[in-house]
Parts: C-alpha cells; sequence; structure tokens
C-alpha cells in the first residue's frame, strides 16, 4: 500500500468511534438484499426494464467480482495488511481485499437507478454509494483502493446491464408516470430536457 492510500484509509478509519452505530447500518445499502426490494419496487411502479436490469447488475457484480479476485487481483484487507487498522464489529481481517463487493453492488444499482430518477433525486443514489464506500474504510473492511476498484467495476456491470436490457434508454426509461422517484404523473405529454435526458 503506497503512502498516499494509507494515509486516505488513516483519515478515514481514524474517525471517532462514535460512528460505528451509523456505519454499520449504511454499509448494508451495499448488500444483496437490496437488489430485490428495489426490484419489487420497480415491478410495483411498472418499470420492467429497470427490475430486469437491477437483476443482471446484480448477477454480473458476483460473477465479475469473482474472476476479478481469482485472475487479476489479489490484496488483503486492512486487517491483515495494515498493523495498525482498526477492525470494528464483526468485518473480518481474513480474505482478499479487492475488490469491495458492497461498494460495487451500491455503485452498479446506483448506475441502473439514475436514469429512471428525476433530475433532482439523481445525485441520491450516488452519494449513498459514496456513504457505503466510506463505511466499508471505516469499519476497517476495506482500503480506498479496493472501494475504488468496487466502485469501477459498479459502473462496469451497472453500464452492461443498462445496455443489455434497454433500461437507460431515455425513450423506455421516461413517459407518463415512468420516472422511479419525483414522477410527472399527469403530464401526458412530458418529454425530458436536454439537462434531465
Amino acid at each position: 500500500m503506497g503512502s498516499l492510500e494509507a494515509a486516505a484509509f488513516h483519515a478515514i478509519n481514524g474517525l471517532p468511534e462514535g460512528l460505528e452505530a451509523p456505519m454499520y447500518v449504511i454499509q448494508f445499502l451495499g448488500t444483496l438484499g437490496v437488489a430485490p426490494v428495489l426490484a419489487t419496487v420497480a415491478l410495483a411502479r411498472r418499470r420492467r426494464r429497470l427490475a430486469l436490469a437491477i437483476a443482471m447488475a446484480t448477477v454480473l457484480k458476483l460473477a465479475s467480482e469473482r474472476l476479478v479476485r481469482r485472475f487479476l487481483a489479489q490484496r488483503a484487507r486492512p486487517g491483515t495488511a495494515i498493523p495498525d487498522a482498526v477492525v470494528r464489529g464483526d468485518e473480518s481481517s481474513t480474505g482478499l481485499g479487492f475488490v469491495s463487493g458492497h461498494v460495487a453492488l451500491a455503485t452498479a444499482l446506483a448506475w441502473t437507478l439514475t436514469p429512471h430518477l428525476n433530475a433532482k433525486w439523481r445525485t441520491l443514489p450516488w452519494g449513498l454509494a459514496t456513504l457505503v464506500a466510506g463505511s466499508r474504510v471505516y469499519l476497517g473492511a476495506h482500503s480506498p483502493l479496493d472501494v475504488v476498484g468496487g466502485a469501477g467495476l459498479g459502473i462496469a456491470v451497472g453500464g452492461a446491464a443498462n445496455l443489455l436490457t434497454g433500461a437507460a434508454d431515455p425513450r423506455k426509461a421516461w413517459g407518463p408516470d415512468a420516472s422511479f422517484v419525483g414522477s410527472t404523473a399527469g403530464s401526458t405529454n412530458y418529454r425530458p430536457s436536454v439537462r434531465e435526458a
């Protein structure tokens, strides 16, 4: 681990102990249980392409994460690699740290959701994915490079899921009552503006 990454790790991992409970909760936004909930809400809102993209992004994340760990990079977790790392909660010091699966999934889901959100809501999933990344470093589960790698993987699989399902196509993602959050129900002539599209 380079000095810059070590400094970033210590800056986040060394934050006050009082943050442990909220960080422990935040990390669950990057777990597999979130995807079925989002897919169910998408189906309830009749956004079948979005539900399919969420499912596909989750499957692609699981497969690609294993491929990366097996063939591309193998890095130890901070509890093993960094002598003074603070490992909080039940985070394991064993196993491979690169890439962060929590961050990969949170980022992939953010990428699939964004085209379906009204403009004012589009920063929300990215803010939550950023919090997941910070929580994983704070808890001592991953180093900064692990979460950056997870974010990159999430962008790749989320983008692939959107392309394969056509979910990111504004003509299919927008329309009357089409946005996932912040819908424009009742506006049958609604078209996304250049800023929104």
